[in-house]
């Protein structure tokens, strides 16, 4: 679900009502946050907490006591003095103060460890321009980040972000996480607003799930309610039944684009993989792919249509050329298929054969493509994007980016959460439309196929930088590659 503020108010007020109290609720949004502080930083490190006057702050203050009592170095950096607090922001910092193990008074980063910051300065109520001392300990935040390269975690949302439109103060904080409770709030989601939240992780509340209402309701992909969507196997399943997937890729100067398709498809769990290229590139790519695939030539791409494939994806590397089989491939294939990168581009060309295909379709366009496929797009938000061509065409649509936003008719629009700036590189929508193309192959609606591979790519670009040797200049696609099978436990896992 993504409510309003004034949603989110009401359905806290429900809880309430309902017999659950302030502190409840606080206690477990605190802990819950901190269980994801720790989710990214195993490790105990430092943590310096900014803190405000009403219940955000409370908020940071658990979440401080819950790091500490884990070895945390924590420091409190009050922002108004103890005679303007709420009355359970005087009991939360009572109790930290209580616990006394862990707590230091001038935590600063030593070599190795995490440098954290908590954003607990105001919350979802909070609106207009910041006011001192709040601005000044925004701008802390921000030179602590920029400066001492702090990693900040935004209690709710950042600090000078409008939580229902998302129009952002000249000094909100940029977060490189927010850790929003309960359900996302509609700001956070604003095209504008994605460089100050980051990584969203939507943390879910027992007392406030229970009494909301979420059909029809747009939504943030979350890991517990994807998981289900993991195909488990029987132990007596054979490769036939794990998906067999036909992939049609590659040209000459572009054959890394079908090697990364076909061997993200391998090991987000295809049973059997077949590359399909012209004869031209074939030396190229059958000495170059991983053995798991089978490499065909296709003299003409209709040639596909005689394979026994569940699932065909078309387009990573495929150049501009020999459109007519191209069109009819698309059309005539009476198998799902995920249409991407050159394969998009010729498309755009022919909208109208969308609806006339003999089979589902999944889009992957990122920005550029989707002007070209809609040319309206760049003058839309990217959330009436989706929508509009969703409602104009029998098609799912994924469109890429920092939030990447999945929609199809009769469904609601889903937004990815995971990923980092480190995806920003060549090859990283080959290995989407490979994972995708997997998952459908394993019974996946294009849909659901969508929304599971673009979190599973996300979380493996996120375990890449957070427990290998990677930064986010350094990432490629290749190193997702090879933690999709590490992304896949994680779903199971249940992490944000």
């Amino acid at each position: 679900m993504i409510l309003t503020s004034a949603e989110m108010k009401a359905l806290e007020e429900r809880a309430c009502a309902a017999g659950a109290t302030p502190t409840a609720l606080m206690e477990e949004a605190g802990a819950t946050m901190a269980a994801a502080v720790r989710q990214f930083f195993p490790e105990p490190g430092k943590c310096v907490v900014f803190f405000g006057k009403g219940h955000n702050g409370g908020d940071a203050l658990v979440a401080a006591r819950h790091l500490a009592r884990r070895g945390w170095k924590v420091e409190l950096q009050p922002v108004f003095e103890p005679e303007a607090w709420s009355a359970l922001t005087v009991r939360k910092h009572r109790e930290f103060r209580e616990l006394q193990t862990g707590v230091t008074v001038a935590a600063r980063q030593e070599s190795g460890a995490a440098f954290v910051v908590l954003d607990g300065l105001l919350g979802i109520g909070a609106g207009g321009p910041l006011r001192e001392p709040i601005r000044a300990a925004a701008r802390e935040i921000n030179r602590l980040r920029t400066r001492e390269n702090a990693t900040v975690f935004a209690l709710d949302l950042p600090t000078g972000l409008d939580a229902d439109t998302g129009a952002a103060d000249d000094d909100c904080v940029a977060a490189d996480f927010t850790l929003t409770v309960g359900f996302a709030k509609a700001g956070l989601l604003a095209d504008a607003a994605t460089r100050y939240v980051g990584r969203l992780a939507v943390l879910p509340l027992a007392e406030l799930s229970a009494r909301a209402d979420a059909a029809d309701f747009d939504t943030v992909a979350t890991a517990s309610e994807l998981s289900p969507l993991l195909p488990r196997r029987a132990f007596d399943r054979h490769k036939g039944e794990c998906g067999r997937v036909g992939i049609v890729a590659g040209s000459p100067g572009l054959t890394g684009a079908a090697v990364l398709c076909a061997e993200a498809c391998v090991h987000a769990g295809a049973g059997l993989v077949t590359l399909y290229v012209t004869p031209e590139i074939y030396p190229l790519i059958a000495g170059r792919i991983a053995p798991e695939v089978m490499v065909k030539e296709a003299a003409s791409y209709l040639d596909v249509l005689d394979g026994r494939h569940d699932v065909l994806a078309v387009g990573p590397g495929l150049g501009p050329d020999r459109e007519p089989e191209l069109l009819k491939l698309i059309q005539r294939a009476p198998q799902p298929m995920i249409i991407d990168a050159d394969a998009l581009n010729i498309l755009a060309r022919r909208t109208d054969l969308l609806a006339r295909c003999a089979g589902p379709r999944l889009l992957t366009p990122h920005p550029g493509e989707m002007a070209r496929l809609d040319p309206a797009s760049p003058s839309r938000t990217r959330t009436e994007t989706v929508r509009e061509f969703a409602r104009r065409y029998p098609v799912t649509l994924l469109l890429k980016g920092a939030r990447t936003i999945v929609g199809e008719a009769a469904q609601p629009l889903s937004y990815n959460s995971t990923g980092n700036p480190g995806m920003a590189t060549g090859g990283m929508g080959d290995v989407l439309t490979g994972v995708c193309a997997a998952l459908a192959g394993q019974g996946l609606s294009l849909y659901d196929a969508a929304r599971l591979g673009a979190w599973l790519g996300g979380r493996a670009a996120e375990l890449a930088v957070f427990d290998g040797a990677e930064s986010e200049e350094s990432l490629s696609a290749t190193h997702v590659i090879a933690r999709l099978g590490a992304a896949c436990k994680n779903l199971r896992a249940g992490c944000w």
